[in-house]
């Protein structure tokens, strides 16, 4: 499951990694060619509850080997595409997969494990995602320096397609489980600690990718030409796997809330100094390397502990509440992107300050509960 969430997390980033060499074939602004990661997050959040109740009574292993192969022929219309309408349409192709895939294997994953030992389960399969971004978005930059971006993304669709048959090969067969009406699935949001959680997820997500899908480019105003930003996009995934591993353990340890604080103080930390060295007339390659590791393991260790407190607020609803936490996680990525782009791919600084500040924002989001909790007062209290 992990190695299909690999698969998933290749096809959403790898733009991140020729954006620039898209958007001059395509005839748009970088801005513009951003977008298609926009269109894609916010279509993976609208039919992530759509497809979880279409998709109800689905064997799992069918369900899982289908989205793959819908993101793996997804890949091959973005691939061929002649134009930018038609490379976004194929973007909403592939968040169909995406969608039908990735909250399934969460699933999957910590119904077959004990409770002590989830936190650690969730991170195993999110690692697929990070590690995405540590080898998928790497090499799918240096394969469109030397193949072209198309050549890229069809090697995705093959990656898609294998890892889906490999899965048909070696998942053991799991029923699926009852319809239940989208309405009736959708009253889990009456609980009131799940919508006091799933903004954070939206928070931190929308933080984190204010200018990653811009990577390129903002590295080059930090003073990383775009022949050295390969390296930073491979420290940034060694981050991101360094945080979505170390959280897991650390939610099982001392609870999702106190993780989640220090996570969003390194991430604020981080993109305030990413935003104060594009506006110095310095070259700091190694500062900029251990701020692209601290960036990646900011912003890849929020899901598993979100997970778990979702998990942990409605057990009954564990699917449903990993499925509205990964359109959480989407509609952050699509307004992330969204305003990262506003000013421009080229103002680095905006996009680094702008995320600064709605990291701080989920920060305090957090923090506010917790410091009640600590002082006796009464309201919610969140694991």
């Amino acid at each position: 499951m992990a190695l299909g969430t690999f698969a998933v997390g290749t096809d959403a980033f790898v733009v991140a990694g020729f954006l620039p060499e898209m958007a001059g074939e395509l005839g748009v602004t970088e801005a513009t060619a951003g977008y298609s990661v926009t269109v894609f997050a916010i279509c993976y959040a609208v039919f992530s509850p759509l497809l979880a109740t279409i998709t109800a009574t689905v064997p799992r292993r069918r369900l899982l080997v289908a989205a793959l192969v819908v993101l793996g022929l997804a890949n091959l219309g973005t691939a061929f595409a002649p134009n930018f309408a038609l490379l976004m349409a194929s973007r909403v192709l592939a968040a169909l997969g995406a969608a039908a895939y990735t909250p399934n294997a969460g699933a999957v994953a910590s119904s077959l494990v004990s409770a002590e030992r989830r936190g650690r389960a969730l991170a195993l399969v999110v690692s697929g995602l990070t590690v995405a971004t540590a080898i998928g978005v790497p090499l799918g930059n240096l394969a469109s320096r030397f193949l072209g971006w198309r050549s890229a993304l069809g090697l995705v669709a093959m990656l898609c397609l294998l890892i889906g048959a490999g899965l048909a090969i070696l998942l053991p067969k799991l029923a699926g489980g009852n319809r239940v009406p989208l309405t009736e699935r959708l009253a889990v949001l009456r609980n009131s600690g799940v919508r006091m959680i799933l903004p954070v997820t939206v928070l931190g997500m929308a933080a984190a990718y204010t200018a990653y899908a811009y990577a390129i480019p903002a590295f080059d105003a930090a003073g990383i030409s775009p022949d050295a930003a390969q390296w930073m996009l491979f420290l940034y995934g060694a981050g991101a796997v360094a945080g979505a591993q170390s959280s897991g353990r650390l939610t099982d340890k001392f609870g999702g809330t106190k993780v989640l604080i220090v996570g969003y103080a390194v991430m604020t930390c981080t993109l305030v100094a990413f935003g104060s060295l594009t506006l110095a007339d310095v070259t700091l390659p190694i500062l900029v390397g251990v701020l692209a590791f601290t960036w990646g393991a900011s912003s890849w260790c929020q899901t598993p502990p979100q997970q778990h407190r979702l998990i942990a607020a409605a057990p009954d609803e564990a699917p449903l509440v990993i499925a509205l936490n990964s359109s959480g996680i989407y509609i952050g990525i699509g307004v992330g992107t969204f305003v990262g782009g506003l000013a421009g791919a080229g103002n680095a600084t905006w996009m680094f300050f702008s995320g600064a500040v709605i990291a701080t924002i989920a920060g305090v989001f957090l923090a506010v509960p917790e410091v009640r909790r600590r002082t006796g007062a009464r309201g919610e209290q969140f694991p």
